[in-house]
Order: structure tokens, then C-alpha cells, then sequence
């Protein structure tokens, strides 16, 4: 999966100085609701907290992939942030958040959902690429980091 089909630069920010999950989830939906045709930031808001509600989707070492599908979606896009200030956000180590990496896709394709989450847990598994992103100067170096050729990262 090509990370730059599903992340564009406007989803993409650094130092977002948000202090819960609840708060983060909806910053999210405010970045991801343009960029999906007749989806409300609601919508969007609610499909994520209904993921969180199953299971904290905090993977560990400071990072969450929270995601979700909706049936008006047309195409999966995502929203990757860090944050001023690590946040709690349930996560399996119990350690605080600061890297969140957000995918929506079409409710009817869970292959490309699968496939998505597999090649984004992939990139944030390795230790270099994260120190890289949560050292990103900006909103544009934080892009072009996490979409660049993986083998990049060290």
C-alpha cells in the first residue's frame, strides 16, 4: 500500500496540543471530513470511538492507530498527528501517546482496511522511522517522512 494514495499533506501536522483520546478523535475527524464526500465530522468521530470502544487501538511505544469504517466512504484516507504533550490513550503498555497514525476506509472493503493497517503498523514498528517522525520540523517534513520509501527510514 502506497501511503501517499490514502495521506495527503492537510492530514498531516505536528505539535497538535490536544490532552485526551476523545479530543484527538475529533481533531481527526475535523482533518479527515473534507476529504470524504457526504461523511460529517460525526460520522467520523463516531466510527473511531466505536472502534476505541471494542479496544484501545494504543499499539505501544507511544503510538495509536485508531481507525474505522464507514458506509459513505469511497475511498480510505488517513490523518497522521504528533503531539505536544503525550496523552493516555489506553494503550496495551500503559505507556502515553504521542505519534497517531488515523485510517477510515469504505465500510465494504475490509481487505484494503487490512491491508492499510498492515503496511502502517509495518512502518511504525520500526524504532527509526518513529524517532524520525516525532523529531518532524513541520507539517510537510511529518509527510513526507511517514510516505517515503520505507527503507529510507534508518
Amino acid at each position: 500500500m502506497n501511503l501517499k494514495e490514502i495521506l495527503s499533506p492537510d492530514c498531516t501536522r505536528v505539535r497538535v496540543a490536544e490532552s485526551s483520546k476523545k479530543r484527538v478523535l475529533e481533531y481527526i475527524s475535523q482533518l479527515l471530513a473534507p476529504k470524504l464526500a457526504g461523511v460529517s465530522k460525526s460520522d467520523i468521530f463516531d466510527s473511531l470511538l466505536q472502534r476505541e470502544r471494542l479496544g484501545s487501538t494504543g499499539i505501544g511505544l507511544g503510538i495509536a492507530i485508531p481507525h474505522g469504517r464507514l458506509e459513505n466512504a469511497g475511498q480510505p484516507v488517513a490523518a497522521l498527528i504528533t503531539l505536544e504533550q503525550p496523552i493516555n490513550f489506553d494503550s496495551i503498555d500503559n505507556q502515553p501517546v504521542d505519534l497517531v497514525f488515523a485510517l477510515l476506509v469504505p465500510k465494504d472493503n475490509p481487505e484494503i482496511h487490512l491491508k492499510t493497517l498492515s503496511a502502517v503498523a509495518e512502518r511504525l514498528n520500526n524504532k527509526e522511522c518513529c524517532r524520525n517522525l516525532r523529531h518532524a520540523k513541520d507539517d510537510a517534513d511529518l509527510h513526507q517522512l511517514m510516505t517515503q520509501d520505507p527503507a529510507q527510514c534508518n
